[in-house]
């Protein structure tokens, strides 16, 4: 009853140690004593044991029971030692004393296996099997029962990869590895001759997985055999507490596929995506934090119901013969989850990683805390908790091997397990590029149309959907058919809808170009790189409002489609360059020639092959001069190319006048047609790319050089003036198009932005500056010649000082319409326009060439003749206003001829001095118009 009397206590204990010596006494007096005393003295030992059996007496009642265990060597019937080894392991463990327990035990066991019969053989199994906790190899299944027994909180199955030290040693203690060993053997031996093939695969098992690097391979094979022999006996799908092989560990969730990704919807935005990342179905991926998730904090990952999932693991077989699994799949044990199993084969030593899928079936949380395998024709549960636990047992030196290191994977990193849950189903959409899912092949600068299907294969019908763009490149993308697949909504299951998006391919960079060239030939142009390419992120949802009522909304998906561009060079711009072109009555390709060495910019390499069909143009018009800018394209492709070069005016959409090198025909014609390895030569007109009015601000720079340092007015006015000069420079280069085609379907725009700036830099004030005086010729009898419109820089003449090297204009030959009869007067009138915002006073002067550049207004050679003032006329024209100047001529021989006007400007500002370049304040200033082309027809 728990009370003790101290003084019979003693009494007690007086009286059986003096019975004890007595018996001890006689024992050596006779030895050949019918009947010994031994049994007597150990049966008091016991008694004085059993009675002073309490915690604080533990010291005196174990030297009792070693005392008693000494004497059983002297007890000849083997059932007295049974009966005294039982008795002594009782009270041991009624101590608490374990191990002692546990090796009397296994005493107890020894004698029970000596007898040759079943029973003493399951007898012996029984006991060895109480042994088990002692030494730390216990079956699962009593670990389970010891662990529901106790009240100490331990790691739940779904517990995010804790590890608990204690529970390392607990399992796998290292020290006793050779005892452990043995404790193992005697459970199989007595297994099988108890005819127990359940209790006998578990010892296999158990002494297998736990000690694999210690069995030597024939041994790991015995081992082996013992599996398939016991697993023969057993009925089919029997289960055992115990795994045994392959070790398995979470390997990670799989990145889900990006068509999946479910996104939370934020009812209080109408963009209820933004703030929010997608939050599964796998949410574990390569580029989490490390370190992110504690103890008290675990991610989150939501399951759709009816979607197939996966979950990748890894199998190591450490032991030196092939293991074959019959099946291995997740184990669930919330009944919510459906999981499909497979086969492996694993050879010896390896490691392989597996995908283990299944499809949740219900909405509610999923606990996944191992593996069901079916290996030696048994079904067993592998825990992840338990690996990890060996694992980071191995790498603190308290177990013996790591499976997998041996295996040669990878070292062990541990796999944090996200809290799951399964929602209702979603829709899905699937992506497909119409026409193959591969890289779309796009030359630089090619525009195309690219078909996109999405279908819903889910269950629930999308309802709204939004798509947008990221990724690297993302002006590729020049347009998206949104009305199209706006006008599909809803989309119901098995729905799809198509539309398009106009992709345009990029330029690409000279170490592109380098990369690609450092490739073979074959598959440099059919690798798109990874990394550059746009993508199209597709928001979608399903009904706003659930069946049941609930509030909460439910969550969106996100859809992304890459789009796969390879560009491939295609037509290239080789050369941008500026040419000074004069033209005299017979023209040759010597006339051309480049501005200064400055404007030669070229991107590429030399050609090989040029084909070159210059440009027909009349003799029979006067000398003059014209500033051209030089485009040299080259096809390095297997495809021929036609391209069309258009300057697109600002009022009407009527392309100007190009002259191209390389096409055959009339110079009306635009298109070029190159082969490949071949080149072609555009040359295309500046003259009409003039600014309206000349205006002071340009020259603000030269002009306020002898005002204070600093000052702001001149700072501002600058500023304006070279915001102004780059905006009509944009403006220039953006009128300028090269556009090709190739084929039926393949067409784009070359980029030639920085090549044409950078040959347009240094002379662009040349070619955007208006002349100061413009000129135009027409006959005054409502017959109006093919001039542009004197307003809007008709004639572009040029601005010189009047020393020898006067320049010639930069404008094309004006013709008349008609032809003029011979013999008749003509009365016609010269336009002078004034394109400055300052009075200019002139003298003028109308000149008159035949096609030999011969004077026809010449006192003694004349064939022109004429009425009026011609020469040293004395004109102020208004700023920016015109004045008109008339006069009559009369042919006499039939021909063709040309009109030129001229002036030299009196009291020249210092706009006008700027602009004519003049290196003196006393240099006159010239002007001169373009030749307007007359023919004249009749009889001489």
């Amino acid at each position: 009853m728990g009370q003790s009397d101290p003084v019979l206590e003693d009494e007690v204990k007086y009286r059986y140690y003096t019975i004890i010596q007595l018996y001890r006494r006689a024992t050596l007096q006779d030895n050949a004593q019918r009947v010994s005393p031994v049994s007597f003295e150990l049966e008091a030992a016991l008694k004085l044991a059993r009675y002073l059996c309490r915690q604080e007496l533990a010291k005196e009642v174990s030297d009792l029971l070693m005392g008693a265990a000494d004497g059983a060597k002297a007890l000849i019937d083997a059932s007295d030692r049974l009966i005294l080894y039982i008795e002594i392991a009782r009270l041991f463990g009624t101590l608490g004393y374990k191990r002692k327990a546990a090796f009397f035990s296994r005493q107890v066991a020894q004698l029970y296996l000596q007898q040759d019969n079943a029973y003493a053989a399951m007898s012996a199994m029984q006991v060895l099997t109480m042994t088990t906790n002692a030494y730390h190899v216990q079956s699962r299944k009593t670990s389970k029962i010891n662990h529901d027994s106790s009240k100490e909180p331990r790691a739940s199955s779904s517990d995010s990869g804790k590890v608990h030290p204690q529970a390392i040693v607990s399992l796998f203690e290292s020290q006793w590895s050779t005892l452990q060993m043995v404790v193992l053997r005697e459970i199989l031996m007595s297994s099988i001759r108890a005819a127990d093939p359940l209790s006998s695969w578990s010892a296999a098992a158990r002494l297998l997985r736990s000690f694999y690097p210690l069995i030597t391979p024939a041994g790991q094979s015995g081992l082996a055999s013992s599996l398939a022999n016991s697993a023969d006996k057993l009925p089919t799908g029997t289960r055992c507490a115990d795994p045994c092989l392959p070790f398995i560990r979470l390997h990670s969730f799989p990145l889900h596929p990006s068509q999946r990704d479910i996104v939370k919807r934020n009812p209080g935005k109408k963009e209820w995506w933004t703030g929010a990342g997608p939050s599964g179905p796998f949410i574990y991926t390569p580029f989490s934090k490390a370190g992110a998730s504690s103890g008290t904090s675990k991610q989150e990952v939501s399951w759709i119901v009816g979607e197939p999932v996966q979950v990748m693991v890894e199998l190591a077989n450490p032991c030196s013969f092939d293991l074959v699994i019959e099946s291995i799949y997740l184990s669930v044990h919330s009944g919510n989850f459906d999981a499909f199993p497979v086969s492996v084969s694993l050879p010896p030593n390896t490691s392989k990683l597996v995908l283990l899928s299944g499809i949740p079936t219900q909405v509610g949380p999923i606990s996944i805390p191992g593996c069901i395998v079916h290996c030696f024709g048994v079904i067993t549960e592998h825990l992840f908790k338990e690996v990890d636990c060996l694992l980071l047992g191995a790498a603190q030196g308290l177990v013996l091997s790591d499976p997998f290191r041996c295996c040669g994977s990878s070292k062990f990193k541990s796999v944090n397990f996200p809290s799951i849950s399964v929602v209702p189903p979603l829709p899905l959409l699937v992506a497909n590029v119409v026409g193959g899912d591969g890289s779309i092949l796009l030359y630089e600068g090619e525009i195309r149309d690219v078909l996109i299907t999405l279908t819903n294969a889910g269950t629930v019908p999308v309802e709204e959907a939004n798509i947008a763009l990221s990724g690297k490149n993302q002006d590729s993308v020049i347009s998206i058919a949104h009305s199209t697949w706006k006008s599909a909504l809803p989309i119901k299951p098995g729905g799809e809808v198509t539309f398009a998006v106009t992709l345009r391919a990029w330029h690409l960079s000279s170490a592109d170009l380098e990369a690609d060239g450092s490739r073979s030939p074959a598959s440099s142009r059919r690798i798109a790189r990874e990394g550059i390419n746009p993508f199209l992120n597709i928001h979608y949802a399903g009904p706003a409002n659930p069946e049941n009522g609930d509030i909460s909304l439910p969550p969106g998906r996100r859809l992304v489609v890459p789009l796969n561009i390879c560009v491939v060079q295609g037509m290239r711009l080789v050369r941008a360059r500026l040419l000074s072109m004069e033209i005299p009555a017979r023209f040759t390709e010597a006339h051309l020639r480049p501005v200064s060495g400055k404007d030669d910019i070229s991107t590429g390499n030399d050609t090989e092959r040029t084909n070159i069909n210059l440009l027909k143009i009349d003799p029979y018009k006067g000398s003059w001069g014209l500033c051209l800018l030089e485009l040299e394209l080259f096809n390095p492709t297997d495809v021929v190319f036609d391209v069309d070069v258009a300057v697109h005016s600002d009022d009407t959409n009527v392309d100007q006048r190009v002259i191209s090198e390389g096409s055959a025909g009339d110079a009306a014609c635009h298109k070029t047609r190159i082969d490949r390895d071949y080149s072609a030569r555009v040359l295309i007109p500046l003259e009409n790319f003039k600014l309206p009015v000349l205006d002071a601000s340009f020259f603000v720079k030269e002009s306020s050089s002898d005002e204070p340092l600093g000052s702001r007015a001149a700072a501002i006015a600058e500023r304006n003036a070279k915001a102004e000069l780059n905006a009509s420079i944009n403006n220039l280069i953006s009128k300028i198009k090269v556009k090709w085609h190739s084929g039926r379907n393949s067409s784009g725009e070359l980029n030639i932005k920085d090549a044409i700036q950078a040959a347009l830099q240094a002379s662009i004030m040349d070619i955007l500056l208006p002349d100061p005086l413009t000129f135009s010729f027409k006959l005054a009898k409502n017959r109006i010649a093919t001039n542009a419109d004197s307003s809007k820089d008709s004639g572009n003449p040029s601005t010189h000082s009047s020393d020898g090297n006067v320049g010639p204009s930069t404008d094309n030959v004006l013709r008349c319409d008609d032809p003029i009869s011979a013999h008749a007067m003509t009365h016609m009138e010269v336009q002078i326009r004034n394109n400055t915002k300052e009075i200019i006073q002139m003298n003028l002067s109308i000149s008159c060439k035949d096609v030999a550049g011969d004077n026809c207004f010449d006192e003694n050679s004349a064939t022109v003749l004429w009425a009026g003032v011609l020469s040293d006329i004395h004109l102020e024209v208004p700023p920016l206003q015109e004045v008109v100047h008339p006069f009559s001529v009369y042919f006499l021989v039939p021909g063709d001829y040309s009109l030129q006007a001229s002036s030299v400007i009196i009291d020249a500002t210092d706009v006008l001095r700027a602009r004519a370049k003049a290196e003196s304040p006393d240099e006159p200033i010239l002007c001169r118009g373009s030749p307007f082309h007359i023919r004249v027809v009749g009889t001489a």
